[in-house]
């Protein structure tokens, strides 16, 4: 008669059963290592670092999330990874057990969590100490939710505040005083920023996206006031028309560092920002001038003269581009690769002779709508 052995008072100690566990590729292999016994998938249980839940559209799935989400995170402690992206019926009270379970998490998605307000930043400021990564893209929250992460997670470096229509510039300095280390910031779409919060932003700061805000001149300034800023997307903007064209305030001097800068449609600009920015931002190598219909034959020599270390260039539909302007172009910027332009004044002769004196210049004609430039920071929220 065959031995049945009793696996749960094996004499291997939990250590080495969590780094059998840790050794097993196959995902069929690590579900029966749990099945075997309770001990065994205890061990199974806090060896698992993620947890993503699937984004659904489907209402039924969205209503069952929230029943499981507390008893899984009771089951598994020592989570880094919390992806909850989607459930839109998920409550406050769902998100408990991270005050005492789940102190090691890292990364935290409350994506499109609607119904997730300050009370539920509350609880991960509580408990979570150790984020390093927050996704909050259109959450419920006001300033007093930021303002608790901020006295609590000291070592955050990635937040997305997109579409968080409550807050306004009291949380969002709040934020960018308490946490020394931030590193990527995006408030696309905060109806309720001007930019004046983003005053005295940590060196750390490296890429600001701050698309279809209501940004003010001085929020434009303050925008920059990081030392070490290095990407910026002021894209679309949705006041600078009736506040005036403030985006010269990007050449100051402040962003010396700055590489990547997204300006489309800022159909307002003017040849004077677009020749302050062309000189106060030598490091400038892919700029977006998509539908910049303000700039004209002034601020393309501002741009052919100053920005020598340009690789890309979008002039996409820019209307006041003409040949002599795109001659500026070709009679500088030394170092551009790749040309986006479509949509302009300028003539197919101008375009041919412009390819027969900077032939190493790719011309991209097709229309580039909505497209974002280098680099991409998205994926850190995924």
């Amino acid at each position: 008669m065959t031995n049945i052995i009793d696996w749960s008072h094996s004499c291997l100690p939990d250590d080495c059963l969590l780094t059998i566990h840790q050794k097993l590729q196959n995902r069929d292999d690590r579900d029966a290592f749990g099945l075997t016994c309770k001990r065994w998938l205890h061990i199974q249980n806090i060896a698992r670092t993620q947890l993503v839940f699937d984004f659904s559209y489907n209402p039924r799935r969205q209503q069952e999330y929230p029943q499981y989400i507390q008893q899984l995170l009771i089951r598994f402690p020592y989570l880094s990874k919390l992806s909850l992206s989607g459930c839109t019926d998920l409550p406050d009270s769902a998100l408990k057990p991270l005050v005492v379970s789940c102190s090691s998490l890292r990364y935290l998605s409350l994506y499109c969590c609607v119904n997730i307000t300050d009370a539920g930043l509350g609880l991960i400021s509580t408990g979570c100490h150790n984020l390093e990564t927050l996704n909050l893209y259109r959450c419920n929250i006001t300033d007093a939710g930021l303002q608790s992460i901020a006295r609590s997670s000291h070592i955050l470096k990635n937040v997305n505040l997109s579409y968080c229509l409550n807050i306004t510039d009291h949380g969002l300095n709040a934020l960018c005083s308490g946490c020394p280390k931030l590193h990527s910031l995006i408030i696309n779409s905060c109806k309720g920023i001007v930019g004046t919060g983003l005053k005295g932003s940590p060196p750390t700061l490296t890429y600001l996206e701050a698309e279809n805000c209501m940004l003010s001149s001085e929020g434009v300034h303050e925008s920059v006031s990081g030392p070490g800023l290095e990407y910026l997307n002021l894209s679309h903007p949705a006041s600078l028309s009736r506040h005036g064209d403030g985006l010269g305030n990007i050449g100051l001097g402040y962003a010396r560092r700055l590489r990547f800068l997204n300006l489309r449609m800022c159909r307002h600009m003017s040849d004077e920002s677009a020749s302050a920015i062309a000189k106060g931002c030598p490091m400038l190598e892919e700029w977006n001038l998509a539908l910049c219909h303000g700039i004209r034959l002034p601020g393309w020599l501002a741009i052919g003269s100053n920005c020598n270390r340009l690789r890309v260039l979008h002039v996409n539909r820019c209307k006041n581009l003409c040949n002599q302007g795109l001659n500026a172009l070709r009679d500088g910027c030394d170092r551009l690769e790749v040309l986006y332009i479509h949509g302009s004044k300028v003539t197919n002769t101008g375009l041919e002779i412009f390819k027969m004196y900077r032939f190493n210049v790719v011309l991209k004609r097709e229309d580039c709508v909505g497209m974002s430039i280098s680099p991409c920071v998205a994926k850190l929220f995924l």
